[in-house]
């Protein structure tokens, strides 16, 4: 009886450290394809939720990105909150632009798998500073400063 609950205690053990091994291996996977991304200059941010300075935090549908490539920002993402100019045409709503003309930085971040891009866009009808922050698991947080309107904040995640 003893022999068989020590059998069945080692399988046990030895199928949860198979289970850990194989998780740790995808993780690092996921890592090193974040980092090539990142590196190469060569991703999308999707937006899963927002929180301006004046509403709660709401949650996004997956359709709101910011894609960056080593010459083109593209943005799509909803604006909640203060402006402080009204745009002159009314579609004009959100922060949608396309910029080829921008300057970015690549700082690593304090941590080991960590990034931090600044962008500042030189060819909209305002200078865009937009701050983003990377971790190796692909989460993110962008920061969209624009001298018309008040900051927000996205959370989300690097994809393709």
């Amino acid at each position: 009886m003893k022999k068989k609950l020590l059998l069945i205690l080692v399988l046990t053990l030895a199928l949860f450290s198979c289970k850990s091994l194989r998780t740790n291996l995808i993780k690092e996977q996921k890592a090193q394809e974040i980092a090539s991304k990142v590196q190469g200059l060569n991703f999308t941010f999707e937006a899963t939720n927002v929180q301006s300075m004046i509403f709660r935090q709401i949650s996004l549908s997956p359709d709101f990105t910011l894609k960056v490539s080593k010459d083109t920002l593209k943005a799509y993402l909803p604006y909640f909150g203060r402006a402080y100019t009204a745009p002159t045409n009314s579609t004009d709503g959100g922060i949608q632009f396309t910029s080829t003309d921008f300057e970015h930085q690549l700082v690593p971040g304090k941590k080991p798998g960590q990034w931090k891009f600044t962008f500042k866009t030189l060819d909209t009808r305002n200078p865009i500073t937009m701050y983003l922050e990377i971790w190796d698991n692909g989460s993110s947080q962008l920061i969209v400063n624009d001298p018309d309107r008040q900051t927000i904040t996205f959370d989300g995640y690097v994809k393709d």
